[in-house]
Order: C-alpha cells, then structure tokens, then sequence
C-alpha cells in the first residue's frame, strides 16, 4: 500500500500523487464518483492503476490517501 494524494481542480479533474516516486498524473477514469460512493480502481493518464478502498466523497481536496498498486506487485 502506498501513501498518495489526490487533488481536484477548478473543472472537477483529478489528479494523483505518489511522493515516494514523485509521480504526478491525471485520473484518466475512477471507477466510483458520486456523493455517497467515490475511490474504487482508478486510472491514470499514464497507464498505471490503483485502488483506493470506496468511501463517501471527501469534503474537501487535496486528500492523502492508502492505495494499492493493481497492475505490478508493490
């Protein structure tokens, strides 16, 4: 698992940060986006893939976060 941030911009776009590699991308696509229901697998621009246990939609951003890594082992 793996400490990240998420940020939200003024157009409602995601973006993702990994500070252990500094990697920063966009969320190309997150399986859960609703007020009850938001995290699940997302995607990045990039090609890479995370999971971020579902949870009600954080009130405010940036959030820090425990993902887990799907396309490779940690």
């Amino acid at each position: 698992m793996a400490n990240i941030m998420v940020r939200k911009d003024a157009t409602g776009a995601y973006s993702f940060y990994l500070p252990k590699r500094d990697l920063e991308d966009a969320i190309v696509s997150m399986e859960f986006d609703s007020a009850d229901r938001w995290g699940g697998e997302i995607r990045l621009n990039n090609g890479g893939a995370y999971y971020i246990e579902p949870q009600e939609l954080p009130g405010r951003f940036p959030i820090s976060l425990r993902a887990r890594r799907l396309d490779a082992p940690e």
